[in-house]
């Protein structure tokens, strides 16, 4: 089976995830307390590790991230920093290290969750500006992989149907953890080689 290197996969979506990829793919998780996806070392490790077990990654399914409301009056620096850390330099750490391992000659795919926040008004200003970036990181990663068989694109759901989504915001239009999963297996499959460089809103 190909090799998978998943982040966040012990959360509300990256279960169902895993459990969808599970069914074709070496789900390889990265996760704490064992990587620290915010250290640049830890990262490094981790990825190196999983390609001594595995051999060289398929691809990535970039999960992890973070949230904190608040407008820019409200948010605190501390609130600012943590936000890009979880959203923005931990992609960049995952994506440059499982990058830098996998063939330049097969195909390979780079998958992360975004959200719909950075194409709506958001009064979450640090979680918005941090998965902005992400969005961007995917479309110049996309362009630097042009010309090889490795695509990079990024899911933006709207309101995720979790639990704490269904009692904090009960009337809303949830998009099911299902339908994510699915989306990620094709972009992951055959079928999906032609998408490349995308942002693609859920919900």
């Amino acid at each position: 089976m190909k090799a998978l290197i998943v982040t966040g996969g012990t959360g509300g979506l990256g279960s169902v995830v895993v459990e969808r990829l599970a069914r074709e793919y070496e789900c390889v998780l990265l996760s704490r307390p064992e990587v620290d996806l915010m250290s640049e070392s830890s990262v490094r490790e981790g990825v190196a590790r999983a390609v001594e077990r595995f051999g060289a990654p398929y691809g990535l399914v970039h999960l992890a991230g973070g949230y904190a409301g608040g407008g820019i009056a409200e948010t605190s620096l501390e609130t600012w920093e943590g936000m890009l850390g979880l959203n923005l330099t931990s992609s960049f750490l995952v994506m440059r290290e499982v990058l830098a391992r996998m063939r330049r000659d097969a195909p390979g795919r780079i998958i992360a969750i975004s959200s719909a926040a950075t194409r709506t008004k958001s009064g979450s200003v640090a979680y918005t500006i941090a998965k902005s970036g992400l969005n961007a990181l995917i479309e110049l990663t996309a362009k630097e992989l042009e010309k090889t068989p490795i695509t990079a694109n990024a899911l933006l759901p709207a309101t995720l149907d979790t639990a704490a989504s269904r009692a904090s915001m009960p009337n809303a239009k949830r998009v099911p953890l299902g339908d994510v999963a699915e989306t990620i297996a094709y972009l992951l499959s055959d079928a999906g080689a032609s998408v490349n460089g995308a942002l693609l809103p859920m919900g």
